[in-house]
């Protein structure tokens, strides 16, 4: 063949080979203008239009969408908290699935990322997406909003443990229904919040971010604090909710040694029963969106890596079909924590094929999953399944027709009056009086001419962990300054220091809510030392003895109890007592003579035996939000009558731990010269009032498998205060094939009463709700007699009864019960 026929051969082929490769572009092209019309069409139903989108993606695309940014994020803004698209292209080419916490500052020593500010920048990386990526898929963004939304300006309620002791769902629901639209409003659309940990040892220093110790009082609030997140269970989540993120599955809250992230020492049952119900719950009963696994891991199988409980449990016996999400660096932590492998993509395949979804918060281990494609070490199914759970999320959130959000009225809106109005109510309720030997509250202000007001932090607001800036805080000093005005004298001392704040000694309003969220975030805490406190003791008994009576606030700050996220940055305790010379202080100041109210300021319950012995007043405040100075004084004054309730039992000593009530029936022979028995009970809280309850009826004609028991009793206020009370139920069930706990919690009531005004409480409690997992892991219903008690405290049992079981032994896995209904008829 001539050199000419071969060359016009070839071009031939070339020409052939175009035309092919044009139609091949054509046809591709046009499938993604058909599944676009699809994908982008409202009408159509979410999975059609998640599997039309995920049909059109490259596996890159696809693997984008598993991950999130964080570092990356601060990249893509400048200093004034702006968006730049400079780099956008290297860190967004493909889409992303999570943008993590854009109200975050870039510099925290300069916040600068006011509300509006992060609706713009929110808005322009959105933009920037959906406008310069193939399929413009919107991102998620997420934040932190463990007691509202951690964030500059942001409404800022009590502490998690402080809103467990309101014991109202009601009020959970609302607080968290604040914290969604402050979230949304902000260009938000995920909380990484609730946590639904059941928290059992008091030296983790993340107690304080849990709602206690009983698994049914977390469930009941977790359930609500979904609800307020989300709205009623459904398909999407409306403009003004966000989706929750459960966290964090599971056992995180009982660790060993009180340390983060330990292995948590319990079994099968106690998993089950205990740890996993209150996430079941949520599930279940309020359809939660997303669930975060937990850095421990338990038997040998860290989190991350447990297909047993994020596939076997979680998916295939409770139904979700929401998405699993990363804590952050938990998956590379399989490496060097756990070691379970010694690579990332390793890493990656443990975690994809236990059941994570997206890797956060960065793009790290996930990267490799495309290699893990290529190669055969992956199933394409596994990633393509994530992918769709994930869109189907975005679908849900409304962000294909709603990616912006509005600028307008932005600012006027977060941390509005009435939101902080709200949080003061919630941190009234919220108080717990331990102690009135003297009935000295509530303090008559016409009856004193001076109060000393003392303490290492009366003169800020503590906050707690996972807070950011409020646009205005009360401190306790300020509030009790308020309450009485200028006609009472305040003598104010400081008494000692917990911490050497070096790094902020500006005492104004601003700087101490500043103060506090660094405490938390910094690594470096040292405590004060003598020469630090050096004559602050003599100065606060001069001001309790020139006063007619004393305000005593002490306790712990964000320094010294806290999340231990990193070896660097620790939280977790060996001990419970009062922190430096607090004990001192308060033993000097009753020993002047005057009336001393002692108010504890805490994250965790505390070892204060000593301190109770000599107080005869004593509060416990935890931390109260925004708002906390003018809540106390209103509770001090007699404003409002105190209602708080204890989440979790307070020890009289660390060698007590476990103390927990909902123990078994062999936990607790004796100790040689020391008691079982805690300082304070679970459930356990005073009021200004006293009440009677009587005239208990059991209903149990229906107590079979699947059936319901009536309780019935009537309350009645027998003091002289108007006061509510929390009605509490507990079970025991009296022999079982498998030991049970000598009580559980399963119903509870606030009600409000005006002095002589009584009232019948009706509860409805399922039988399903009084199972237990047998010997195969079985959640089952056992015929026999059971023990009813109601009180106000797991201790404190004001009338009992008991009720018989019938039928047979049943199997109700597929049943269960998670709460009972309660009905309040005044008389």
């Amino acid at each position: 063949m001539s050199s000419l026929s071969m060359g016009i051969k070839a071009s031939l082929k070339m020409v052939a080979l175009t035309i092919v490769s044009l139609s091949l572009f054509s046809n591709a092209e046009d499938s993604i203008t058909a599944q676009k019309a699809i994908y982008l069409d409202a009408n159509q139903t979410i999975e059609k239009r998640a599997d039309a989108l995920l049909s059109v993606m490259t596996l890159d695309e696809k693997i984008a969408q598993m991950t999130a940014i964080w570092s990356d994020r601060q990249r893509l803004e400048n200093d004034n908290g702006e968006f730049i698209a400079k780099e956008a292209g290297d860190i967004l080419g493909n889409g992303i699935g999570h943008v993590a916490r854009p109200s975050e500052n870039k510099n925290p020593v300069t916040p600068n990322k006011t509300p509006l500010a992060t609706v713009k920048f929110t808005n322009d990386l959105q933009r920037w997406i959906i406008e310069n990526t193939r399929l413009g898929i919107p991102a998620i963004f997420h934040e932190e909003a463990l007691h509202g939304h951690a964030a500059q300006g942001a409404t800022s309620f009590p502490q998690a443990i402080a809103l467990a002791s309101t014991f109202s769902p009601e009020l959970i629901e609302k607080t968290y229904s604040i914290a969604a639209a402050e979230v949304r409003k902000r260009g938000g659309h995920r909380a990484l919040t609730p946590i639904l940990d059941v928290a059992r040892d008091p030296r983790w220093g993340r107690f304080e971010e849990t709602w206690g110790e009983d698994p049914y009082l977390v469930a009941t609030l977790g359930v609500a604090a979904v609800k307020g997140f989300q709205g009623p269970k459904s398909n999407k989540i409306p403009n003004n909710k966000v989706a929750a993120t459960l966290k964090h599955l599971t056992g995180h809250g009982e660790p060993s040694g009180g340390l983060n992230i330990a292995p948590t020492p319990v079994g099968e049952r106690t998993l089950h029963d205990v740890f996993l119900f209150p996430f079941e719950a949520a599930v279940r009963e309020a359809g939660v969106r997303s669930i975060m696994p937990s850095y421990n891991e338990i038997d040998g199988i860290p989190s991350h890596a447990n297909k047993g409980i994020l596939t076997d449990v979680l998916r295939k016996k409770w139904g979700f079909d929401g998405t699993v999400v990363s804590d952050y660096f938990a998956i590379d932590e399989l490496i060097g924590r756990h070691h379970l492998t010694d690579n990332k993509a390793a890493a990656a395949l443990l975690a994809l094929n236990a059941g994570v979804d997206i890797e956060m918060p960065n793009p790290d281990t996930y990267k490799t999953l495309a290699a893990s494609v290529n190669n055969g070490s992956v199933d394409i199914a596994l990633i393509d399944s994530a992918v769709k759970r994930i869109l189907q999320e975005k679908f849900r959130l409304g962000l294909f027709e709603n990616p912006y959000t509005s600028t307008e009225g932005v600012e006027e809106f977060i941390g509005n009056a009435d939101h902080v109005a709200f949080s003061q109510k919630v941190a009234e309720q919220a108080v717990i009086l331990l102690q009135n030997k003297k009935q000295l509250l509530p303090l008559d202000k016409n009856a004193i001419r001076s109060i000393a007001v003392i303490g290492p932090h009366v003169h800020e607001t503590l906050l707690g962990g996972y807070s950011d800036v409020p646009s205005e805080t009360i401190s306790v000093l300020q509030g009790i300054q308020n309450y009485l005005g200028d006609s009472i004298k305040v003598n104010y001392a400081q008494g000692t220091l917990i911490t050497r704040d070096d790094w902020l000694v500006d005492e104004d309003s601003k700087a101490g809510n500043s103060r506090s969220k660094q405490r938390w975030h910094t690594d470096k805490v040292e405590l004060a030392t003598e020469e630090d406190t050096k004559g602050l003791l003599k100065a606060a008994v001069r001001a309790a003895k020139k006063s007619d009576v004393a305000v005593l606030v002490i306790g712990e700050n964000e320094g010294v109890s806290r999340e231990a996220w990193s070896d660097g940055h620790l939280g977790d305790r060996t001990d419970l007592n009062l922190v430096g010379n607090q004990q001192a202080l308060a033993e000097a100041i009753i020993a002047t003579g005057t009336p001393t109210i002692v108010v504890l300021q805490n994250g965790r319950p505390l070892a204060i035996e000593a301190l109770a012995n000599k107080a005869d007043t004593l509060i416990e405040a935890w931390y109260l939000g925004q708002n906390t100075g003018n809540a106390l004084a209103n509770i001090i004054f007699g404003e409002v009558s105190p209602s708080g309730k204890l989440p979790a039992t307070i020890p009289r000593s660390v060698g007590q731990l476990p103390v927990y009530y909902n123990h078994k029936p062999s936990a607790k022979r004796g100790y040689a010269f020391d008691k079982t028995t805690p300082l304070f009970p679970f459930g356990y809280g005073l009021s200004y009032s006293t009440f009677t309850f009587s005239d208990l009826k059991i209903d149990a004609s229906k107590a079979t498998a699947g059936g319901e028991i009536l309780a019935r009793i009537t309350i009645k206020n027998t003091g002289k205060y108007t006061a509510s009370e929390v009605a509490q139920v507990y079970i025991r069930d009296l022999t079982a094939s498998i030991t049970r706990p000598v009580k559980e919690l399963k119903a509870y009531q606030r009600v409000e009463l005006k002095p002589g005004q009584s009232a019948n409480i009706e509860f409805t409690i399922p039988v399903n709700l009084l199972g237990f997992h047998d010997h195969d892991l079985n959640y089952v219903i056992e015929p026999g007699a059971m023990q009813l008690m109601i009180g106000s405290s797991s201790a404190d049992i004001h009338a009992e009864g008991e009720f018989t079981i019938k039928g047979k032994r049943t199997d109700v896995s597929a049943n269960k019960a998670f709460s009972s209904d309660s009905k309040v008829i005044y008389l």
